[in-house]
């Protein structure tokens, strides 16, 4: 892979890289076909991180099926599908993380420990691999996608990093490999989390900017659902994550919420000042 992208590189070839954990959906094609347009080669990854889950989490149930992933990459015409396995990526005595203690231990940072170590770690190692120009994120995991900009512009990463909108599905959940674990009752119930982003979204345009209210506003259309259990409910700034107690510039409305044994998270962004 590293010998293939300094050849392209080489060349002047502008490459475009979607990483993934696998199990695909319509959410992770959105991104494809983003990178498919501003990239001369696409090149999508796909490896299931085992240091970016905790102990007690669900990495040996994690959904896989790579024949059926690149079937769905190859209708796509992607360029390069990148399939390492563990031991590639991390080789016997590997002790070296990538860690940002501050934006990586907030959030879901907090109730996950290690996660972002392992998600920033990986997400170097293939920049290192891949060389892209552009990487591309979707704003589902809105907390990484900036953890993962931070660590670019600190370290010098050449790469240009695209966050395109969540896909959702019709009825407003968004797609997740993780929803596959919901029975119908909480596939259901995990409808509340984009119900209380919508609804903050409408307090905020009939002028709200408490932060604080909407924040209970968030958590109070949660705790009405039986099988639901908030985690966390934020307003942060956009760019930096900071909480805030105003809404006076543009802020993520972050939420996770545990339906069952499944822990989601969405989020919606909001610019009071186009409101």
């Amino acid at each position: 892979m590293q010998q293939m992208a300094q050849s392209l590189k080489r060349d002047k070839v502008k490459i475009a890289f979607v990483p993934t954990m696998g199990f695909l959906h319509s959410g992770h094609l959105s991104l494809v076909r983003r990178a498919n347009q501003i990239g001369q080669v696409t090149v999508v990854s796909i490896f299931v991180n085992p240091t970016q889950f905790g102990p007690s989490e669900d990495f040996e149930a994690y959904p896989r099926d790579l024949g059926r992933d690149a079937e769905m990459l190859k209708d796509l015409d992607v360029d390069i599908l990148f399939a390492p396995n563990t031991s590639d990526m991390f080789p016997e005595g590997f002790t070296t993380a990538i860690e940002n203690p501050v934006l990586g231990g907030i959030f879901e940072g907090k109730s996950r420990p290690s996660h972002f170590r392992g998600v920033t770690t990986i997400v170097g190692k293939l920049f290192n691999l891949i060389h892209p120009d552009f990487a591309v994120f979707g704003q589902k995991d809105y907390q990484q996608c900036i953890l993962i900009r931070r660590m670019v512009r600190d370290l010098n990463f050449p790469v240009e990093i695209v966050i395109c909108a969540t896909v959702r599905e019709s009825d407003g959940l968004a797609m997740s490999s993780r929803n596959t674990y919901l029975d119908p009752a909480e596939r259901k119930a995990a409808l509340v989390i984009h119900r209380a982003l919508q609804q903050v979204q409408a307090l905020v345009e009939e002028g709200e900017r408490r932060a604080d209210h909407l924040i209970e506003a968030l958590a109070g259309l949660v705790h009405q659902e039986p099988l639901a259990h908030l985690d966390y409910a934020q307003m942060v700034d956009a760019a930096t994550l900071e909480p805030l107690e105003k809404l006076d510039r543009k802020t993520a409305a972050l939420l996770a919420v545990s339906i069952g044994k499944t822990r989601l998270i969405d989020n919606v962004i909001l610019d009071p000042r186009g409101q």
